[in-house]
């Protein structure tokens, strides 16, 4: 196949999140003599800049609908009946898609969430269609439809680990095809620190992510009662993101979520805020970084795989995470992984990190070799370029 590909790529985060900064990083690599990119962008935000530097077509669509399966089958009916009231209001960005689409070559999506909208799309354009799978989709029956629309709508599917297949595959009860492709990680320019973490004597453990339950992030406040219960104070947690708590929550997180508190209320009444710097949203998440010595991900997926994580191995940071999938942490090697969470077994290896900056520096300098074998940016985007070659071939040539 030759000839240069016409791709739109629709975006539903617009620089904010992991998904949009992978593909920003993507294009960035990619020859534009071998590819002629054009963004949506659902949200505005500095992935528009980025692309207007990089001479790339970037527009933002707030119209267009997304929506993802989740764990509950309640949350999941108010979450597609909304979204059933949002893609009827988004019949004139649907109009616009279905009419520009024939411009290019391939449309890729870039998030599951978007699935619903590629099979609407699918029945309008002879064109390729790929997406990037990227989260692991709860164990339900919607996850199960969602998953199965995806095998039938798209030519190829990217996932960012083996994981995401293996999902995908129970729930499809076959994978589309595709390739494990993982995200683009360069170690972030380190010389600029947040101004809202001043230098300090403790070990700075960061938190890269908004609120979520299934991230665990409310974790952190139990590891902070396992440290003063200890009475040591030589950790101190540095929470970049959206901390307010939504939705329906268990116990005090759920009454505090109701009263649209956060989980800044939540550590202050447990006696541990000062344990935490509670920065809000971070348009530099690396400068966190730069003020940090080792990043926490204590996620009740099971999941150390995310954009967090490999930006923290990236930057030389440690990370303390939760799961059995050593891909890229590894206990010992570049940070330690527990199998199950115990916020005092946490608080152990933290305070050793803290005790002992010889050893979480060298498994910091692990963690950025590691990364830079796994996550170089020439290679992943080209894993990516075959990918869409793949799924464009499945179809027919390109125009040339």
């Amino acid at each position: 196949m030759s000839g240069r590909l016409r791709v739109l790529c629709l975006d539903i985060e617009g620089g904010y999140g992991g998904s949009s900064r992978s593909l920003l990083e993507s294009l960035m690599h990619m020859d534009p003599s071998a590819v002629a990119a054009e963004v949506w962008c659902r949200r505005d935000g500095p992935a528009r800049v980025r692309y207007s530097e990089l001479g790339v077509p970037c527009s933002v669509e707030p119209a267009m609908p997304r929506v993802s399966s989740l764990p509950r089958f309640s949350r999941n009916l108010k979450a597609y009946t909304e979204f059933a009231a949002a893609f009827r209001r988004a019949a004139p960005f649907r109009a616009k898609l279905a009419g520009e689409a024939g411009r290019f070559d391939l449309v890729h999506f870039n998030h599951e969430g978007l699935f619903l909208l590629a099979r609407w799309l699918r029945e309008r354009f002879a064109g390729a269609l790929t997406m990037h799978v990227r989260t692991m989709l709860p164990p339900s029956i919607f996850a199960r439809w969602q998953a199965r629309t995806i095998a039938r709508t798209a030519d190829r599917c990217a996932y960012i680990t083996e994981n995401e297949r293996e999902r995908m595959a129970a729930l499809a009860k076959a994978a589309p095809p595709g390739r494990v492709i993982n995200n683009i990680a360069r170690p972030p320019e380190l010389s600029a620190i947040h101004g809202a973490v001043p230098p300090d004597a403790r070990l700075t453990v960061a938190v890269l992510s908004n609120y979520a339950w299934v991230r665990g992030i409310d974790r952190i406040v139990d590891i902070a009662e396992q440290l003063a219960k200890r009475g040591d104070r030589a950790i101190r947690f540095a929470v970049a993101g959206d901390m307010r708590l939504r939705g329906s929550l268990p116990g005090r997180l759920g009454v505090l979520a109701r009263a649209g508190r956060s989980l800044a209320d939540y550590a202050s009444e447990r006696g541990v805020g000062d344990y935490f710097l509670f920065l809000g949203h971070v348009d530099r998440p690396e400068a966190v970084l730069a003020a940090s010595d080792a990043l926490i991900k204590p996620t009740r997926n099971a999941d150390p795989w995310g954009r967090d994580v490999i930006e923290a191995l990236a930057a030389g940071k440690p990370v303390l995470s939760v799961g059995t999938y050593r891909r890229f942490v590894a206990s010992g090697e570049t940070g330690h992984l527990m199998a199950e969470f115990d916020a005092g077994r946490a608080a152990e290896i933290l305070l050793g990190w803290a005790r002992d900056r010889e050893l979480c520096a060298r498994l910091g300098a692990a963690a950025k070799q590691r990364i830079a074998e796994l996550c170089d940016g020439q290679a992943r985007a080209a894993d990516l370029l075959a990918l869409w070659r793949e799924a464009i071939a499945s179809r027919g040539k390109p125009r040339i």
